[in-house]
């Protein structure tokens, strides 16, 4: 495979935080996506302490919105931002491919492990264990001690009755279990909002999860999906599900009158609707997992998406009320 030529310094040139942007915004103008699948050669940063050891969550980072980055500068990116490490984009189309996942997910586990960081969950495309590609990505996950993952987004059929697709979409998760049990990994499921998504409603994840055992599945809750649909009951929805809880996912959104109607406008964190009440409830349970960052909103480049992720950071830890 071939990549094109980089603008990244060589393994003996000094890496400054002014060239590490400069590499941000020239990847994200320039380069092909299959350039960000292969790490390019170049001087890493004195490893800084794991910024989550007085902490009682970790907070990580979704890659989709800097995806097109390598590896290194991924590390580089992350590590600036202030994370404890990553959601991992694992799937078509994703930072790392599922065909290329046993050379690839180790390459930038080990970018990551440089700046005592580390992938904290994969996102995946995986719905059941018929695919060719989901033992060898599960296995290769485990290999490089990832325990979560993400299963993929579904849809109803609204033309037929529901009941029967929720008993559906369980069996396909129940085949995934003895290689959760065997690789010692976690399955859960993101609750996103739509008129035909699998799980906005919530009840049909708390019917699905029955009978396939907490250690092994579980719930990424959203609340700004679970605000859009629900509004004022997402509490309810959170305590329905709080048993299941393995992931926090945290972005923002203001309703928005357009041309076909309304419509969720996705925003940075503290300007929307989600309730910071919410934060106080996740604190009064035992959840101890992973909080993760998710943008939907345009970012930008170079300094400008450093900027917007730490803002978010940055709210998020006042909400948690955590260390900085």
């Amino acid at each position: 495979m071939k990549f094109p030529s980089s603008p990244y310094p060589t393994p003996s040139s000094p890496t400054s935080r002014r060239e590490f942007l400069g590499r941000v915004a020239a990847a994200g103008a320039g380069l092909a996506f299959t350039a960000a699948a292969t790490p390019l050669a170049h001087a890493a940063p004195t490893p800084t302490p794991a910024t989550g050891a007085n902490r009682r969550f970790k907070i990580a980072g979704f890659t989709k919105p800097f995806q097109y980055l390598n590896y290194d500068d991924t590390a580089d990116l992350v590590a600036e931002v202030g994370w404890d490490g990553v959601e991992l984009a694992l799937r078509k189309g994703g930072h790392v491919l599922p065909e290329r996942v046993d050379d690839d997910l180790p390459r930038l586990v080990e970018a990551l492990k440089k700046r005592n960081l580390e992938v904290l969950t994969i996102a995946t495309d995986i719905h059941n264990a018929t695919d060719p590609l989901t033992e060898k990505v599960l296995r290769a996950s485990a290999r490089s001690g990832v325990k979560l993952y993400r299963v993929a987004h579904l849809q109803y059929d609204l033309s037929k009755p529901i009941p029967p697709q929720v008993a559906n979409v369980r069996s396909g998760l129940r085949e995934l279990l003895d290689l959760n049990k065997e690789l010692g990994l976690t399955a859960a499921y993101e609750n996103h909002s739509g008129k035909s998504s699998v799980g906005a409603p919530l009840w049909d994840l708390y019917e699905m999860l029955q009978g396939l055992g907490p250690e092994h599945y579980g719930v990424c809750f959203d609340i700004a999906h679970a605000t859009v649909e629900g509004g004022l009951d997402w509490a309810v929805q959170f305590r329905l599900l709080e048993d299941y809880l393995r992931a926090i996912y945290v972005k923002d959104f203001l309703w928005t009158k357009k041309a076909a109607g309304w419509d969720a406008d996705w925003r940075p964190l503290g300007e929307g609707m989600i309730d910071p009440a919410f934060f106080d409830r996740l604190k009064k349970t035992s959840f101890r997992g992973t909080v993760v960052q998710h943008h939907e909103y345009p970012l930008g480049r170079g300094p400008e998406l450093l900027a917007a992720l730490r803002r978010d950071r940055e709210t998020l830890v006042k909400w948690l009320g955590e260390p900085v």
